[in-house]
């Protein structure tokens, strides 16, 4: 399938990517998140001596307050969107995101340093929904999936490069300039696409801003069943794998003293994390989406329970790490074989709405899994084991409610 532009104006562009340029920029444009999480994990440890040396712990909240501003903001990009064009909301997000980064660089307090981080969340949606949306307008079926297919494989490298990104910088211009590379890849981003991708959703295919209909849109999917227990079964998902981003890095360096090398040891998880999305396209045909959301939380389950065994027996140091590398690699994993599953389960009943369903169900899930990781980030102990234990739980209550989904097309 080729792509269709829209009709531009004269200083916009009008000829169609190559579909190899267009996979770059939709890869880039995703990874605004991923780039705004994960380079930030090296930073922590001066940020909170400088911004919170009362209470070290505190700094995690930089992570989960972007996290709890995208997933604000997922409630409205996708209406924006649709409303108004693709572009006008990446640009819209990233003048947003670029304010939320430069208050960041003069913050001189925690507090405000939060409130940036989520003005730069709620920047971040912009790009993230509207790049997906840009596919769906441009490329349908088979097609799309390759599409997707190629963007996720470009997108999973920024989390394996970010760290080390990030203590580069660091070493080099200190732990505010990491805001100042965070404006300097929106902007790269922005000025690419503004010169090289015309607007992909038609003006008649335009559809009017209503907060009624996200409104109604909401409830019935909190009506529906399956929708409503994969968005419960997804704020869990998330909260494990957002628990694990905001305290690998403590654990890394305070619990098992690998700080000076954690970005090498976070850029090898993510490498091999990301092939659980090649595992689950192998399987999820033969074995069916809820088969694989149970085994995987099955899993979880174990390994929780060997990482607060590990915790609380007098294990050497090197076996106690190693058990907790693998631990958090399962982590990175599950959320490879869980989420996108969770999101087909929630959407399927859903395809008459399914753009705003799809906005919702992140939004949703976003928030909520914030305020499940947050408080247990803020618990660590100098050991892994609150943040197993509360693995734990979510894998249990996620693996309980996996069991009560029913699709529309199951036998009564």
């Amino acid at each position: 399938m080729t792509q269709n532009p829209a009709p531009s104006g004269p200083l916009t562009p009008t000829r169609a990517l190559h579909q190899t340029e267009f996979v770059a920029l939709m890869a880039m444009l995703a990874a605004t998140v991923a780039f705004s999480i994960d380079a930030m994990l090296p930073a922590l440890p001066e940020i909170g001596a400088e911004l919170s040396a009362e209470n070290l712990n505190r700094a995690q909240l930089i992570l989960t307050s972007f996290i709890l501003g995208l997933g604000v903001g997922t409630f409205f990009a996708g209406p924006l969107s649709d409303r108004f064009g693709r572009k006008p909301v990446v640009v819209g997000g990233a003048v947003v995101y670029i304010i939320g980064a430069s208050c960041a660089y003069f913050a001189q307090s925690l507090e405000w340093m939060l409130v940036a981080r989520v003005v730069q969340g709620l920047g971040a949606s912009g790009p993230r929904v509207a790049s997906m949306a840009m596919i769906r307008d441009l490329y349908a079926g088979r097609q799309m999936a390759k599409i997707l297919s190629f963007v996720m494989m470009i997108f999973t490298v920024v989390p394996a490069l970010a760290p080390t990104m990030g203590a580069g910088i660091i070493y080099a211009f200190g732990w505010r300039a990491v805001f100042l590379a965070f404006i300097l890849f929106s902007l790269a981003t922005l000025i690419w696409l503004q010169m090289r991708q015309p607007e992909s959703l038609a003006p008649d295919m335009r559809r009017p801003l209503r907060l009624s209909s996200l409104w109604d849109a909401t409830l019935e999917m909190l009506r529906h069943p399956t929708a409503r227990l994969s968005i419960c079964i997804q704020t869990l998902a998330y909260s494990m794998l957002f628990l694990t981003i905001s305290s690998t890095q403590q654990l890394f360096d305070l619990t098992y003293g690998q700080g000076a090398h954690f970005h090498f040891w976070f850029g090898g998880i993510a490498v091999v994390a990301a092939s659980a999305s090649v595992v689950n396209a192998r399987y999820v045909v033969h074995y069916g989406m809820r088969a694989i959301i149970r085994i995987t939380f099955i899993v979880q389950i174990a390994l929780s329970a060997v990482m607060i065994m590990a915790v609380l027996l007098p294990l050497s140091a090197p076996v106690e790490f190693a058990i907790f590398v693998l631990w958090t690699l399962s982590l990175f994993y599950q959320a490879g074989l869980t989420i996108g599953n969770l999101n087909a389960l929630a959407l399927e009943p859903m395809g008459h709405i399914a753009g705003l369903a799809a906005s919702i169900m992140a939004a949703l899930s976003t928030v909520g899994s914030v305020m499940i990781a947050a408080p247990v980030a803020l618990a660590y102990n100098g050991t892994a084991l609150p943040m197993a234990v509360a693995c734990l739980i979510c894998a249990s209550l996620a693996l309980w409610l996996t069991t009560k989904i029913r699709r529309d097309s199951d036998p009564d």
